[in-house]
């Protein structure tokens, strides 16, 4: 009887562990789409991005959730970026990714063709494109779960690699900017190739934003919103955000800023008193950054908003950056992203 129900408990636990896997992270997307885009980080996530400043950029990330909690997610970005020649930019984005028992890993290479538009590198009008093409590894670690009598657990660990790509596209014009983006062009099966959930993973990005300051002012302002719209979950959210910057002695920068995202798109759920309930993802993340010269230093806090939450404990992530290559300022705007 006891060996029952201690069968029974640790059946609950690996399906519950298999169920979060699945629709927190969508067990396996490629780089996962956060707020560290805001802390001088578009290349990240917009391929065409790649050499767009002036400088060659080093950005290197580390997001930690729940911390106190055993096999909490975790991520761990590289990227690198800059300008080859006068209208090329090179990069390269490396992350890992862990989620309870889904691990994956991706190396991706971008080519990005940037197109001027004004007279002179005064007035910033240009437009770019970018390519990524990469390799992602995906894992499911079985070896702790119970292996009889379920065809789907085997006991061992699961992998597979696939190819995919991602194509992007940036307007900017003074002080203002767009990016669209297409994520995982390519479908493949992961290592759940009879889910149809995990084959399409496309994802599309749409964000805006513009720098307001006076004139001589050191301070500027950074209004910009980002939506998203995952395909095969027909799930759409959109990130609202504000950034305050304040110029310091010897041309250094610090600021401020919130990123709040929702979900547009109810999730439900039956509670414990076989209830359904709905539900649409929220969180506020507000963060802050320092600019030291060619270094860069920043932190995210995230905070899930919905009732109904694994851990009541945030998520953390620390971004670290060096810039170096950097040429001269081209451009009379105020577009942090590119002087």
């Amino acid at each position: 009887m006891t060996y029952a129900i201690k069968f029974k408990f640790k059946s609950i636990v690996v399906l519950i562990a298999l169920l979060f896997s699945a629709f927190v992270n969508y067990s396996q997307e490629g780089l996962p789409v956060y707020s560290d885009y805001l802390t001088d980080n578009y290349y990240l996530i917009h391929p065409s991005m790649a050499g767009a400043s002036n400088c060659s950029q080093v950005r290197l990330t580390a997001r930690r959730s729940w911390l106190g909690q055993s096999d909490a997610p975790g991520l761990q970005t590289l990227s690198i970026n800059g300008r080859i020649g006068r209208s090329s930019g090179l990069g390269v984005n490396a992350f890992a990714d862990v989620n309870g028992f889904h691990k994956q890993n991706g190396v991706y290479g971008t080519y990005a063709h940037h197109l001027m538009f004004s007279r002179d590198e005064v007035d910033l009008n240009m437009l770019s494109f970018g390519l990524s093409a990469g390799v992602l590894q995906y894992q499911l670690d079985q070896t702790s779960f119970i292996a009889g009598g379920d065809m789907l657990v085997g006991g061992s660990t699961n992998s597979a690699s696939y190819f995919n790509m991602d194509f992007g596209m940036s307007y900017f014009y003074r002080d203002f900017y767009t990016h669209f983006t297409a994520k995982n062009l390519i479908e493949n099966a992961g290592v759940n190739n009879n889910a149809e959930l995990t084959s399409n993973l496309r994802r599309f990005l749409l964000s805006m934003g513009v720098v307001i300051s006076k004139y001589n002012s050191p301070w500027q302002f950074e209004p910009s919103f980002m939506a998203q719209y995952r395909q095969a979950l027909q799930q759409t959210t959109v990130d609202m955000n504000i950034k305050v910057y304040r110029t310091l002695k010897n041309n250094r920068k610090a600021y401020l800023g919130v990123s709040y995202r929702r979900a547009l798109d109810d999730s439900s759920f039956e509670d414990d008193r076989n209830i359904i309930v709905q539900e649409q993802l929220s969180y506020v993340s507000p963060l802050f950054g320092v600019d030291l010269g060619q270094w860069k230093f920043a932190y995210t806090y995230t905070k899930q908003l919905n009732e109904v939450v694994f851990s009541n404990d945030g998520f953390h992530q620390i971004t670290i950056g060096y810039n170096f290559g950097c040429r001269k300022q081209r451009y009379h705007c105020n577009c942090p992203a590119i002087n």
